[in-house]
C-alpha cells in the first residue's frame, strides 16, 4: 500500500499543541475553532501525526503567487 502522506505533492500537516498558538490563530482570524474548515480524522495526509478530534492543524502549502500558503483545518471524526 502506497503511503501517500509521503508524496510530493501532499503539504506539510502539523498538530498545533500549544493551547496560546491555537488562541493565536482564532484571535488573527477572528473565528471560533467551529468555525475552521474541516479535515477528517482518518484523512491519509494526516496518518503520520498524533492528530486527534478537536485539533487544529496547520496545512502548509507551496502557491504560486506567494512563497508559502498557511490554512487551517479542525480535525473531526
Amino acid at each position: 500500500m502506497v503511503d501517500v502522506s509521503q508524496h510530493e505533492l501532499v503539504p506539510d500537516h502539523t498538530v498545533l499543541d500549544d493551547p496560546e498558538e491555537v488562541e493565536a490563530v482564532l484571535e488573527e482570524y477572528n473565528v471560533n475553532k467551529t468555525n475552521l474548515p474541516k479535515i477528517k480524522r482518518t484523512d491519509p495526509a494526516l496518518r503520520e501525526t498524533e492528530a486527534e478530534t478537536g485539533d487544529v492543524v496547520r496545512i502548509e502549502r507551496d502557491s504560486r503567487t506567494a512563497d508559502r500558503a498557511v490554512v487551517y483545518r479542525l480535525v473531526v471524526e
